[in-house]
């Protein structure tokens, strides 16, 4: 009987078109490790795609190599064949032409001729015969790539590469190692068991990338020895380690920074810490030329310097309700007093069940709310929610 290795080797040997896909909600980890994937696949042959649903915040990592390869939808996934018969004939020439919105095929017989019963038409299947998912807990995850292709992901072979206890193993194959600090260091053992030699610097650089995103730059308690080896040796195989902190750590623009400091000045935490959260308005987004897309690099600091949290969450008025209340001297429509928070959970901790009554959207990693509050008011509505079901939670 074939180890999980040899099953995931024998896959990709037969496979010759392959899709490899992943979160919804990106990250560094998956970003870097399906990168590496696809890099690896198309070195040893293969005909490859990347795709994921769009995600702005993902941009941070434009750096990686192939990084604008990655596609936002699936086309074509099936091919449309005519099968021509050629028992009463043989063809000596084939050629086409458009007409009148219609395409026609003109087959010139070599001997004999062809009747319409020797024609027969039909899909042929799927264009991609492998999945492989990574850093993916379930297929819902994967938003409109899934959502839009369903009788796909069931027909078709699935791979399933991640390191979080909640993944479902959707997969046909489902390398889910929860002691890996990350889902590049299981990508890297599965290359580097496949065919080491072919590792180069750009797979090593977003092997690598995915690590230090992962643990922010060496710094959260999870790491092992596994860990660090398995980046040593991507950076003796050139991975570009110096490029990766540059990029990101060491380049935070001034509106993030600015953007940073007014959420440390309006810092809360509850349960000893395990509850961090903080509060800002539209004109906090304004005074620093920052947007809701810059909170994902605050939560990486925030992350990386209270290591107690468990739940962070980030609370804020949408700029409907201040141009609202700026046009109208009032705090304006219900609508218009709308209030968002972002709940980002960590490991073993479901931030939508955290925030279940206001029928969040995302995934149980970060939680996405919108309440039909002004902002003090909603804050305290999603807090004390927060505080109600963490209070369930054994630490």
């Amino acid at each position: 009987m074939l180890n999980q290795q040899q099953q995931i080797n024998e896959q990709i040997k037969k496979a010759e078109n392959i899709l490899i896909t992943f979160n919804k909600i990106w990250n560094g980890d998956a970003i870097a490790s399906a990168l590496a994937m696809y890099l690896f696949l198309k070195k040893i042959g293969k005909k490859v795609a990347v795709a994921a649903e769009r995600f702005e915040p993902g941009k941070n990592y434009a750096f990686l190599p192939a990084f604008g390869d990655i596609r936002h939808d699936i086309d074509s996934l099936s091919q449309f064949v005519i099968t021509l018969d050629l028992a009463n004939a043989k063809v000596d020439k084939v050629k086409y032409q458009t007409e009148d919105a219609a395409l026609k095929f003109i087959i010139t017989p070599k001997e004999g001729f062809f009747t319409p019963d020797d024609v027969r038409a039909g899909a042929s299947g799927f264009n991609y015969d492998l999945i492989i998912a990574l850093d993916t807990p379930d297929l819902e995850s994967l938003g409109m790539i899934y959502d839009r292709h369903m009788e796909f992901f069931y027909q078709v072979p699935i791979i399933n590469i991640d390191h979080h206890a909640d993944n479902e193993e959707y997969g046909q194959i489902n390398a889910v190692e929860l002691t890996a600090v990350a889902t590049a260091e299981i990508a890297f053992n599965i290359i580097d068991a496949y065919e080491s030699d072919v590792i180069d610097e750009d797979m090593a650089t977003c092997l690598l990338c995915g690590i230090i995103s992962k643990t922010r730059s060496f710094k959260t308690h999870n790491l092992t020895p596994q860990s660090l080896t398995a980046s040593s040796r991507l950076i003796a195989m050139g991975a570009r380690r110096e490029e990766i902190v540059n990029r990101l750590y060491r380049s935070r623009s001034l509106n993030i920074l600015k953007l940073w400091g007014r959420v440390l000045a309006r810092l809360t935490s509850d349960l000893d810490n395990k509850l961090v959260w903080s509060v800002l308005t539209s004109l906090d987004f304004e005074k620093t030329g920052s947007n809701e897309e810059d909170l994902a690099e605050v939560v990486d600091e925030l992350i990386v310097n209270i290591p107690d949290a468990k739940v962070i969450v980030l609370i804020h008025e949408t700029a409907a309700a201040r141009s609202a209340s700026a046009q109208n001297g009032e705090a304006g429509s219900s609508a218009a007093r709308a209030t968002k928070a972002h709940v980002y959970a960590m490991k073993n901790i479901n931030a939508l069940n955290l925030v279940r009554p206001f029928n969040p959207a995302g995934t149980k990693s970060l939680a996405r709310i919108t309440v039909p509050k002004e902002l003090a008011e909603a804050e305290g509505d999603i807090i004390a929610a927060i505080k109600e079901n963490l209070s369930k939670l054994p630490f």
